[in-house]
């Protein structure tokens, strides 16, 4: 048996330059982060004498401390949590039963009905016309306000609708033969085949509810409605504050400077989606690929 012959690449100078740039890109992207997590851990003394550029000489848990002791930050990450699995689901089980039935080329006005959605993708109201309307629907100050205007986006519909086609319609023919009904067919043959686009749409979806902080802002009055990252922001919009501003912060975190805990709370904010994006990024390519490809 001839032993394998192994030849060595030889790198030409545009690989070292390909090398140097995405060395680049990837420390552009990752120091960010590790800016903002070396900073929340800093020792108050260490904090006060500026932000730290890499590494902390002393390092202290007080700011997560402050964190977790304000009341404000913590029901806000509970109402984040909140909203985001249960408007998540609500948006991944309403938007494919809707494509579900726009996937049926039977449906009565189904050109019509896409017409009138697809308008959705370019035109909204505004703003005054949506706070009127949640005014008028009872929705505004409350934590339906983040669930039902969420239920459905077009974009996401015709995701399911591109996976749903791929589904021969001859299993669909011999289960109603069988018997079954649209409902049947949809819960027990359709939903247990698209995982990867569930995870798909449910990625994109818990996403948006977790980092949103905007509808926080316009339609919740009482704070202890807020999500998390509406608190955030407003914690982060004090970076002029005023001396009446300055002592509440420092009765809130007593001897840790506002911006380490303005750094802590942007870790908290932001490690459950960290940790969660590992376990569901295969079902998010394989979902991806079918939207794009068989769309």
């Amino acid at each position: 048996m001839k032993a394998k012959i192994k030849t060595k690449r030889k790198y030409k100078l545009f690989d070292y330059v390909l090398i140097l740039i995405m060395l680049l890109v990837c420390f552009l992207t990752i120091y960010p982060m590790w800016y903002i997590l070396v900073n929340s851990l800093a020792a108050p003394d260490v904090a006060s004498l500026g932000a730290v550029a890499w590494w902390p000489s002393a390092l202290s848990l007080d700011a997560y401390k402050v964190v977790f002791q304000n009341e404000y930050i913590v029901s806000g990450f509970l109402v984040t949590i909140g909203r985001t699995v249960l408007a998540t689901t609500i948006h991944v089980l309403f938007t494919a039963m809707v494509a579900y039935g726009m996937s049926r080329n039977h449906l009565i006005g189904r050109k019509l009905y896409m017409k009138i959605a697809m308008i959705t993708m370019f035109f909204n109201g505004g703003l005054i016309p949506n706070f009127i309307l949640m005014l008028k629907l009872g929705l505004y100050n409350t934590f339906w306000v983040f669930v039902i205007p969420a239920m459905y986006t077009f974009y996401d519909m015709i995701i399911f609708i591109s996976f749903f086609r791929t589904i021969p319609e001859s299993l669909i023919e011999s289960a109603k033969i069988d018997g079954a009904s649209e409902y049947t067919i949809f819960w027990k043959i359709l939903l247990p085949n698209c995982k990867a686009v569930i995870a798909t749409i449910a990625l994109f979806a818990g996403v948006y509810h977790w980092n949103d902080y905007y509808q926080g802002v316009i339609y919740i009055r009482d704070r202890s409605l807020q999500p998390l990252q509406t608190i955030l922001y407003k914690l982060l919009a004090e970076s002029s504050m005023t001396t009446q501003q300055q002592q509440a912060m420092l009765a809130l975190g007593g001897s840790t400077p506002s911006a380490t805990i303005k750094f802590a709370s942007m870790v908290v904010a932001t490690l459950p989606i960290l940790f969660i994006y590992p376990f569901i990024q295969k079902y998010l390519v394989k979902g991806v690929m079918i939207g794009a490809i068989k769309g």
